[in-house]
């Protein structure tokens, strides 16, 4: 009699609600846009489903002009048996500095109390005393800690580094561990060997997270489930590929019949397709989605760089009638990268070490300029990079200044009290406090504008008589 195949279903996280639009579209699918389709995802039986955090906080707010909380409330209701995930920067939250533990904990408390389950946390040097806090209190919340290491190549970054580094996380009580790829880099046998060292290293469960910048994040999938990864992120098709994720229908047709058979629907997920698919279409005409974004970027392997850091660059550079210095920044940020003690490029590591560059090559003198950020980075104020800095490199930046060691946020004093007094007069929700405390001047603007909508009336309500508005 043949052997029973051992099954053992790979779980999938979707990210359309999120990332796959975050990449694709530069984060500006609504709310709106996003509920009537709900009711359907709730069904197909998802791992969880990604719809808060990263860049949705500030887009929300800043573009769209929405509550991001509100968003995550009216997800939550329609969400009824879906697990739903957020992305959180470690001490830096959604924003780009890091912030006091008071903050850090008041977030992660009204993330969970308005909705989310599985909340992701990452450093862009992959230094764990910068998630602490936020696990911490992810676990006193009841939610699910989830660590991910950002993944990147470089002498320091051995199977050993992740073998040990994953240990570490389970030591500090992380639920599970994610291996974020966000540009790219990582190959297919390399995934066998990366998920297999972690195996060695941790019981906990192995989550997968990569884009399709470089071309070969579906073969990376592939090898990943194989040497035994539990969960995989994709996107529904309309909005996958690209710089965004692989094919959800893809993933799910792959394993199909297999031991790690997702047992989802076909026929539902087409239905989720036809519904994102117009969007696609008006996002291609209004040139929201840039065509840029959707092919295969090969340079991303040969410079480590992010799609969106390439795109800036450009941006950059053209802004400085400098295009043809292109493949000069190209070859200078891995340079910077080995000064700034090789972390990996993510946000906002990513951003600093590629202005950086830019400047270096535009002013014909490494390190004439140096960056307000770059001074940051080099001070020690985001926290330990995994090789030292360069010594010379550092003196012209910060001087004879005593670079900082122990864990930055430590020399942060409380801030919380002092964010509700200065939003005081804004607030109409606990949650303001937070949207103020990490975007104070967008969150201004929005908390106006949203007051100027309330006080808005209807004409046919106006004082007939003078045509006056009620005050």
């Amino acid at each position: 009699m043949a052997e029973q195949v051992k099954k053992k279903p790979i779980k999938i996280t979707e990210t359309v609600l999120r990332d796959a639009h975050q990449s694709l579209i530069a984060t500006r699918m609504s709310t709106e846009q996003m509920l009537p389709i709900v009711d359907k995802m709730d069904k197909v039986g998802y791992h969880s489903v990604e719809c808060w955090g990263g860049a949705t906080f500030d887009a929300s707010l800043r573009f769209l002009k929405e509550d991001p909380w509100d968003r995550l409330r009216k997800l939550r209701d329609g969400f009824k048996n879906t697990k739903l995930q957020m992305l959180f920067r470690g001490q830096n939250i959604l924003g780009y500095n890091h912030y006091a533990d008071d903050v850090v904990e008041y977030f992660v408390q009204k993330s969970i109390a308005n909705g989310i389950d599985i909340i992701r946390i990452f450093d862009c040097f992959n230094d764990l005393d910068n998630l602490k806090t936020a696990v911490n209190a992810a676990k006193k919340e009841k939610g699910h800690a989830q660590i991910a290491l950002s993944y990147t190549l470089g002498d320091a970054y051995t199977l050993d580094y992740w073998k040990e580094t994953a240990k570490q996380i389970e030591e500090m009580g992380a639920d599970s561990l994610c291996i974020k790829d966000m540009a790219g880099l990582l190959l297919p046998y390399k995934a066998t060997e990366l998920v297999q060292a972690l195996k060695e290293g941790t019981s906990l469960p192995i989550q997968i997270h990569t884009h399709y910048t470089s071309g070969v994040a579906s073969m990376t999938y592939l090898k990943a489930v194989e040497a035994g990864a539990d969960v995989i992120d994709t996107a529904i098709s309309p909005f996958s590929m690209g710089t965004s994720q692989p094919a959800t229908e893809v993933m799910v047709e792959t394993f199909k019949g297999t031991e790690y058979d997702t047992g989802l629907d076909q026929n539902l997920l087409a239905e989720i397709a036809e519904y994102f698919r117009p969007m696609r279409e008006e996002a291609l005409k209004t040139g929201l989605m840039n065509t840029k974004v959707l092919g295969v970027n090969i340079k991303t392997l040969l410079y480590q760089v992010p799609g969106g850091m390439l795109s800036n660059l450009v941006s950059q550079l053209s802004e400085a009638h400098a295009e043809d210095k292109y493949q000069e920044v190209l070859e200078e940020i891995p340079r910077v990268r080995k000064d700034f003690g090789e972390p990996p490029l993510v946000t906002p590591s990513s951003q600093i070490v590629g202005t950086q560059a830019v400047l270096n090559v535009l002013q014909g003198e490494r390190y004439k300029m140096i960056t307000k950020e770059s001074k940051k980075i080099l001070d020690g104020e985001f926290g330990k990079t995994v090789k030292p800095f360069n010594k010379e490199v550092q003196k012209k930046a910060i001087g004879d200044k005593k670079p900082i060691t122990c864990r930055p946020a430590d020399l942060i004093k409380p801030q919380l009290e002092e964010f509700k007094k200065e939003a005081a007069p804004y607030i109409q929700q606990e949650e303001d406090v937070l949207s103020y405390a990490l975007f104070p001047q967008v969150a201004t603007d929005f908390f106006k504008y949203r007051e100027a909508q309330q006080t808005k009336v209807d004409p046919s309500q106006a004082d007939s008589e003078n045509g006056a508005y009620p005050v």
